[in-house]
């Protein structure tokens, strides 16, 4: 959707939403950084679509407060959020927030395409998101797209940090009760929680001692288990590398790639922690399932890729990119 005519050009808002936090910049149309803002996270799911939206408006509010700008100065925003899934759930929030005045014209997209964005210049490639949840998008030379439901275990959805607490928690409780095999889990969950045994943290999930969104602090305990050569978490690891390789494999395949160099973006909290054993792992796997595959752990944050897909928008220049890579690199 194109501005209007007498919307002043140079003012773009980009928004990474993830599940924690919601970033936000606020962009010239040469390239240049005018501010960004970290506000609260995106959870529709959790909080209602009303008050996920509320609080992603006052995030872009911010931002123009602390770029000199007003909300009707903004040609063009571009969205990339998590836990907006599916084209539907993109269209609706597109209009809901064109219906706000957020700007005078808006794209929303699922936050994976932004990761890949901020890594690739040629605008092409796959992305695997895995932070919380876990999530795989890719565009094709072609402009073609490859994607995927990404709802959790009913869409055939497993990983991210969330799995991987309920795997510790699970693995944990069966080698202290004598149904699976003995794991440094059951000790390393218990000590997390500061419970006696890992059943009592079960326990108190049952009876809400316990958030259950405290499980996705357990991802970086497994981690330490694995690494320390627990067998046990060294398969749920090992589990986890085989989801990141066959959603990236699979995704080249859809879009013709497989027999060709292409960039595999791997991104959120878990990937960009860069955990040795994950790390390798997932490395092998590809060599396997797709040889011809460059992974790539991007330094810069998802929020430029979002602001690179914003000057897309509007066509910038090559050298208002490259402005805008240097800016979020000084920052």
């Amino acid at each position: 959707m194109a501005a209007p005519a007498n919307t002043p050009r140079g003012v773009l808002v980009a928004v990474d939403g993830g599940n924690s936090k919601t970033d936000a910049a606020v962009v010239g149309d040469g390239g240049e950084l005018l501010a960004t803002v970290r506000g609260e996270g995106f959870r529709p799911q959790i909080e209602g679509l009303d008050t996920a939206l509320d609080a992603l408006s006052a995030v872009i509010d911010a931002a123009l407060r602390r770029a000199g700008a007003l909300p009707g100065e903004v040609a063009h925003l571009a969205a990339y959020m998590a836990n907006v899934d599916l084209p539907g759930e993109e269209e609706r929030l597109e209009k809901l927030l064109l219906g706000r005045g957020a700007a005078a014209s808006v794209a929303v997209g699922n936050d994976t395409f932004a990761l890949l964005r901020s890594a690739v210049t040629a605008g092409w490639g796959v992305a695997v998101v895995c932070g919380a949840g876990i999530n795989c998008a890719g565009v094709g030379p072609d402009g073609r797209t490859a994607r995927f439901p990404s709802l959790g275990p009913h869409t055939g959805d497993w990983g991210g940090g969330a799995s991987l607490g309920r795997s510790a928690l699970w693995h944990g409780i069966r080698g202290e009760d004598g149904r699976g095999p003995r794991t440094a889990l059951t000790g390393a969950v218990a000590a997390h929680f500061g419970v006696r045994r890992a059943i009592d943290v079960g326990l108190g999930l049952h009876l809400g001692e316990f958030d259950e969104g405290r499980l996705t602090a357990l991802a970086p305990v497994l981690f330490d288990v694995a690494e320390a050569g627990d067998e046990v978490a060294r398969e749920v690891v090992a589990r986890l590398a085989d989801e990141v390789a066959v959603l990236g494999s699979v995704a080249l395949r859809r879009l013709d790639l497989l027999e060709e160099p292409a960039d595999v973006v791997l991104g959120g909290g878990v990937l960009a922690a860069r955990r040795p054993l994950l790390m390798d792992a997932v490395a092998a796997r590809y060599a396997e399932l797709a040889p011809h595959a460059r992974l790539l752990v991007p330094e810069d944050p998802p929020l430029l890729g979002a602001a690179l897909l914003a000057l897309d928008h509007v066509t910038a220049p090559p050298a208002a990119h490259e402005t805008l890579r240097a800016a979020f690199r000084r920052r």
